[in-house]
């Protein structure tokens, strides 16, 4: 990653977004210092190592700690200005770029995902699709996806450089050429293997909030949502892992409390009104493992697996705030657009509720019978067995529920069900 930033402003909020999305993706960074020719040559040296160490104090707690910074006019006098003159330290950014580059593993296996980001036509020969190939490999007479319209093509060539090839595979830059495919069509997006890359109405992410952002990260909030290679807005519902009660000395071995828990949908989750943090800011204690449902707005395409980014990007980018809300990785993709009546149902939430109710009277020593726990449409068969705690200290277990004599006769003499079903059974 080359991060620019302006020797005079320093960092802006956009330059601390990209230093974020930085640490997120890339490995390693190098950080360039543009327009010294702005500064009085008199102080020109003396503000560029000011600059120069406030990066550095910037950038320790990020994995860019002591990250080479060099000072550069890519364009001496500003865009007005004539060509005749030349950029000052360009050359040594050259050297200092060769020196951190380094060969990566190319795998030219699985399927192919290429990011296209220019697209036009050629009189006679067809359209042209240039980008960089992600993962697997492609070769002429291929058949190749536009995910995002739906359509497939077929490779009539290859180029890189200018120069025609057979073929090509991850980390190259290439042109490919089809035909019968109006350019106007994909400005920037993705080709692949077809029927690789899934359509999805929703998704289940893990998610971890990035610290610099202040806002809370409510359920039901919605959010500029970056998966893949698209942006889209989407509704956030986050859940966690069941809390632990204060008389568990442990979690239960059924759901272990590490910060590697896998989403299964065999587990039961709870309900989270927000984004739970560490034990307050000024802990250092790391966030629960938390999860979140993310329904958009608009289908996307993404790979599995893929980062996700949650923005606030209506926030006025002058209000030196971070807009970047949480990241995290798409765990479970929804292809249904009647996802919530045909998969939802296998996302077992729950909330806890809290219901009070009265002592009516007291049948025997491990008896007593209560009033106004329950509304009169309430399924109390679904409460048996569940305890129930007394003012005075004692836990009782619900177990039924029982009928006035009047209601008996009502019920009897009107085939209906009973007006009033408060009053509630409980046993020591």
């Amino acid at each position: 990653m080359m991060l620019v930033v302006d020797v005079v402003k320093g960092v802006q909020t956009q330059t601390a977004e990209c230093l974020l999305i930085g640490e997120l993706t890339c490995p390693r960074m190098v950080v360039v210092l543009n327009k010294t020719d702005l500064l009085p040559p008199n102080k020109r040296q003396s503000a560029i190592e000011k600059m120069t160490k406030r990066l550095h104090k910037t950038l320790e707690n990020t994995r860019f700690k002591e990250c080479p910074v060099i000072a550069v006019a890519a364009k001496p006098g500003g865009p007005e200005a004539p060509d005749t003159e030349e950029p000052h330290g360009v050359p040594e950014l050259i050297e200092l770029l060769k020196k951190q580059t380094y060969l990566p593993q190319r795998d030219p296996g699985g399927d192919l995902l290429m990011a296209v980001d220019h697209c036009f036509s050629i009189r006679g020969q067809g359209t042209v699709m240039t980008g960089t190939i992600l993962q697997g490999s492609l070769a002429v007479n291929d058949t190749v996806e536009i995910p995002a319209l739906k359509v497939t093509k077929k490779i009539k060539s290859v180029q890189m450089f200018r120069k025609p090839v057979s073929g090509a595979m991850q980390g190259d830059r290439v042109g490919v050429c089809v035909t019968q495919f109006d350019p106007k069509l994909l400005e920037r997006g993705v080709v692949c293997t077809p029927g690789s890359l899934r359509t999805l109405y929703a998704a289940v992410i893990s998610v971890r909030k990035i610290g610099y952002f202040k806002g809370s990260l409510a359920t039901r909030a919605k959010f500029h949502i970056t998966v893949g290679h698209e942006t889209v807005m989407a509704r956030v519902a986050f859940f966690g892992l069941p809390p632990v009660s204060a008389s568990d000395t442990k979690p239960p071995p059924s759901e272990p409390c590490s910060l590697e828990t896998p989403f299964t949908f065999d587990r039961e989750y709870f309900y989270q009104d927000e984004y739970v943090t560490g034990q307050g800011e000024a802990s250092s204690a790391p966030d629960p493992e938390q999860w979140a449902l993310l329904e958009f707005e608009r289908p996307v395409t993404c790979p599995s697996l893929c980062l996700v980014i949650g923005s606030k990007l209506d926030t006025d980018i002058h209000a030196n705030a971070c807009r970047l809300a949480f990241q995290g990785y798409l765990l479970q993709g929804f292809e249904d657009k009647g996802y919530a009546e045909t998969a939802l149902p296998r996302l077992r939430i729950y909330k806890t509720k809290h219901k009070e109710g009265q002592v009516e009277r007291v049948t025997d020593d491990y008896t007593v019978i209560g009033r106004n726990l329950f509304k009169k449409e309430t399924n109390l068969q679904l409460f048996v067995g569940l305890k129930v705690k007394l003012s005075t200290g004692e836990t009782w277990r619900y177990r039924g529920w029982f009928r006035t004599e009047r209601e008996v006769q009502d019920s009897d003499t009107r085939g209906s069900l009973p007006r009033n079903q408060a009053d509630v059974i409980l046993h020591l």
